[in-house]
């Protein structure tokens, strides 16, 4: 069997371009969905034909017109989604669900990947408000995707590295700290930290991979599961410098919400579970569940070490 044609939808984004970019790279014939509500941002624009330089092909289609999405999906086998369902950047789970028709329509997909990539949402039946919106939008997605079974697989890819590795986890910031550093709670929750480019490798392999078939992929490199103390000691010996530290407590943090936006509040709610929980760490994954660095030992994944000494 030759490799899959790919449609990857959200191409433009932040995983998105690194989702084509490894499907490029692993051979597949590579669809990245061009919307005409694209008008005048240049930047996403110039993204695209970057990728058509590469050997991608892009296929012009809307969420405002159904017939259009069909025509798309029709082009492929496998269809991953990226769309951006962070409170700080736009909101766009819930449009999935036109996709979701899509494929249902054309009938020929034999995988779909919806834009997932962090907490398993359904594991955080629990989130507390407002975040655990995120999670019960992904759920609504899920229902539907399943409803009309449609073949799927969903990655839980836990912390991208390059919003929480750098800052060593800090709020409101994406560079390292110069003198001090908060730690949450006693700092020993085991927490998942994976490198962008790793997410988008592991996110290829499993489209052909029949064990990955209506499962969730989950993301745990062994080295990379670290507590936020072990982040920290990581980055002090990179440095040479010892970090001024002062603990958060449980209480504090989520009382620190009061007065922010929704997108603040967002962050404090999913900061809390994952560091005062251990929600990334804290169960065994099932037999509804694979682990993507022990089904592809083949990738050589980063290390935090190595993550963090790009910002040295």
């Amino acid at each position: 069997m030759g490799k899959s044609k790919v449609l990857v939808v959200g191409g433009t984004g932040y995983i998105g371009r690194r989702i084509v970019k490894a499907c490029l790279a692993q051979g597949h014939a590579t669809y990245v969905l061009q919307r005409p509500e694209i008008g005048l941002d240049i930047d996403k624009l110039q993204v695209l034909l970057s990728f058509k330089e590469q050997g991608a092909r892009l296929v012009e289609a809307s969420f405002s017109d159904h017939q259009s999405l069909v025509d798309a999906v029709k082009q492929v086998d496998v269809v991953i989604c990226t769309m951006s369902g962070v409170h700080f950047r736009s909101h766009n789970i819930l449009v999935q669900l036109k996709l979701v028709d899509a494929i249902k329509e054309a009938g020929n997909i034999k995988r779909f990947l919806p834009s997932e990539f962090g907490m398993d949402p359904a594991r955080m039946g629990h989130a507390i408000e407002p975040g655990n919106v995120t999670f019960e939008l992904k759920m609504t997605v899920r229902d539907a995707i399943e409803k009309a079974k449609i073949p799927f697989t969903y990655v839980s890819a836990n912390c991208f590295a390059g919003y929480f590795v750098p800052n060593l986890s800090q709020l409101a910031t994406l560079i390292p700290p110069k003198d001090k550093v908060g730690i949450y709670g006693d700092g020993n929750q085991k927490v998942i930290f994976v490198d962008e480019a790793d997410v988008a490798t592991y996110t290829v392999k499993t489209i052909d991979d029949p064990r990955t078939l209506n499962k969730t992929l989950y993301l745990r490199p062994k080295e990379n599961i670290l507590t936020q103390r072990q982040l920290v000691d990581m980055w002090e010996n990179l440095t040479g410098r010892t970090l001024d530290k002062y603990t958060i407590f449980a209480q504090d943090f989520l009382a620190s919400m009061k007065g922010m936006d929704l997108a603040g509040q967002v962050g404090v709610g999913h900061f809390y579970h994952i560091f005062y929980e251990g929600c990334l760490s804290n169960f065994e994954i099932g037999e509804e569940g694979e682990e993507a660095s022990e089904l592809y030992p083949e990738v050589q994944y980063t290390r935090m070490d190595a993550y963090l000494k790009r910002y040295l």
